[in-house]
């Protein structure tokens, strides 16, 4: 049997980048003669401290811990035919149990779908940003036998370390995923946003242009957001929904629009869409910053709009609210666009290729 040793940061199911960058794969990947171990570092109860602030004396011993499993790994990875590495072996600036793994002979495959050579550390860990070295993500580039990068512009920065640069994007599973039906809801039309503690200020900068509308359209419009924390503001008024892996295509269906608004900065060029190709992946007509892979994905005014200034973002976010049959029309166009190039079925055999590839090598 070929074997695959994941190495990540959380449990299945937890992170939303592992979940669409490779544990969606993994029935694939079985079905085609690979099996697999994923080792990761923090367990429910580690997660629920870990991204807030304070609880060092935790931290310090989930670091040690974090240890003892790399140091675990490195004295089995002989026994894998492949080890993946999901952005990084541990969460602080160390390159070490990436440099032993490669000493021990083993195949690596890095993954990433950020910008994770600038330094972003989480609210509740900023206190410790002085443990974080991005720079190292060109080390483990460069020591990686194959590099699976998100979107052009990250691969553009990959490339300056290593040639063997894959460029998969992040896709979501279609089959019988629900999608958008009613268009019209006689009360409120409902704009929606979605996304972690860690993109929650992004969502900031939509306040301007929301609360704006709001005065456009008083008492037609519902504003929805889908996060782990909520957003605390006076200019609108909230329908703050707790992420839950189990309902969250059920909420995502209450939004009629669906908004990705981004900053135009270095990070945000390396962001991969997701937020957009979540809505796109339902017929949920969207609206994105034109900034990184987003003009890539959205042939504006085609399968959903680009908005860079508030004017834009009023103009195109009222054209929506006043036509049932144009918000019907981008959300299918969105939706097939996703299903032919940003689908599961659309990349899960070039995927498993990838991996066959890495074993002749």
């Amino acid at each position: 049997m070929k074997k695959i040793l994941f190495i990540v940061a959380h449990r299945l199911g937890r992170s939303p980048g592992q979940r669409f960058r490779f544990e969606q794969y993994l029935s694939e990947l079985t079905q085609n003669g690979f099996t697999y171990e994923i080792s990761y570092l923090l367990n429910e109860k580690e997660d629920h401290c870990f991204y807030r602030k304070g609880h060092y004396f935790r931290k310090f011993l989930i670091l040690l811990k974090s240890i003892r499993i790399r140091l675990n790994d490195i004295k089995r990875v002989k026994e894998f035919d492949v080890v993946f590495i999901y952005r990084e072996a541990v969460m602080f600036g160390s390159t070490y149990f990436e440099n032993k793994m490669k000493k021990k002979g083993a195949k690596l495959i890095l993954d990433f779908d950020d910008a994770i050579w600038l330094m972003d550390v989480s609210e509740g860990n900023k206190n410790l940003r002085w443990l974080k070295r991005p720079s190292k993500t060109a080390e483990i580039i460069a020591l990686s036998d194959m590099v699976f990068i998100g979107n052009s512009y990250l691969a553009s920065y990959a490339k300056q370390f290593n040639a063997n640069v894959k460029i998969v994007p992040t896709t979501l599973v279609t089959n019988n995923l629900k999608t958008k039906t009613s268009f019209h809801k006689p009360d409120k039309i409902c704009i929606g946003w979605t996304g972690s503690s860690t993109t929650l200020k992004h969502f900031g900068t939509a306040i301007p242009f929301l609360k704006k509308l709001n005065e456009i359209y008083p008492d037609r419009l519902k504003f929805k957001l889908i996060s782990d924390i909520t957003f605390e503001t006076n200019d609108i008024a909230l329908d703050f929904c707790r992420w839950n892996k189990e309902t969250e295509t059920d909420d995502l269906l209450e939004f009629d629009i669906g908004i990705m608004p981004l900053p135009d900065d270095e990070w945000s060029r390396g962001k991969c869409g997701f937020k957009g190709l979540q809505y796109m992946a339902l017929g949920i007509p969207t609206v994105m910053s034109p900034v990184g892979v987003n003009v890539e994905i959205i042939n504006d005014g085609v399968n959903g709009f680009l908005a860079e200034t508030e004017a834009e973002w009023v103009a195109i976010l009222s054209k929506l609210i006043d036509s049932e049959d144009l918000r019907q029309q981008i959300g299918l166009s969105g939706k097939k666009t996703l299903e032919e190039s940003y689908s599961y079925n659309a990349w899960k055999n070039r995927y498993v290729s990838y991996f066959e590839e890495m074993l002749t090598k």
